[in-house]
């Protein structure tokens, strides 16, 4: 992969640089703000720019905004943004457009090397991804009246997995579920979130971001 790293934090950028070239990627651009981000990726057109969410100069969401406009400009471009937090208002922008190429990681998971590692390759695999810690938020905030109440544990823990950007092979793997089982509790879930009846993967992203939104 060819990748641009945008984090004013010198230690974890320099670490990231490492990492991805002891792996074997090449990184065409590491920066420490947002400013010159999109410059850098009309220059270079990487795979993927992986961008924290607060930047110089006023630490807000500088990098958001930079990835959401990338996401418009460039969708050719993964994007893997990360946050020191949990912001739910944060995924759901970046999601907004559509759910390919995404991803949303916690700076905690980097520290997890295969795991970020995995989380870059189904990014640039076309995949969205989902830091498992903000999906874990999500679902203990439910209340009464949220549609999410009303999935049964089986179909909560199937959506879980979905959120985090998770095939139905994958999905099947990981809960020890066939893979009939697996789009069984999907297409109820789809219905008890009231989502529109429609074959695809349309379906998958108004999952996810009913999940972000409520």
């Amino acid at each position: 992969m060819r990748l641009i790293i945008a984090e004013d934090s010198t230690l974890l950028r320099e670490g990231l640089v490492r990492l991805l070239a002891d792996e074997g990627h090449e990184v065409v651009a590491s920066l420490n703000s947002a400013v010159t981000l999109l410059r850098e990726v009309e220059e270079h057109r990487p795979d993927l720019v992986v961008a924290d969410i607060r930047m110089p100069p006023t630490h807000t969401d500088e990098g958001l905004r930079a990835a959401v406009e990338i996401r418009e400009r460039f969708p050719e471009v993964g994007v893997l943004v990360l946050s020191q937090h949990v912001e739910r208002r944060y995924a759901a922008q970046l999601l907004a457009a559509n759910a390919e190429r995404v991803g949303y990681l916690l700076k905690d998971r980097v520290a997890q090397v295969e795991e970020f590692l995995d989380a870059l390759e189904r990014v640039h695999a076309g995949g969205a991804v989902i830091d498992p810690e903000v999906v874990r938020r999500l679902l203990v905030r439910t209340t009464h009246g949220d549609p999410l109440t009303r999935l049964t544990p089986r179909e909560r823990s199937v959506l879980e997995a979905l959120a985090q950007g998770f095939t139905n092979t994958a999905i099947a793997r990981q809960l020890h579920l066939s893979l009939s089982s697996v789009e069984k509790n999907l297409n109820a879930v789809f219905d008890k979130l009231d989502l529109p009846r429609a074959t695809g993967y349309n379906r998958r992203i108004l999952a996810v971001l009913r999940y972000l939104e409520s």
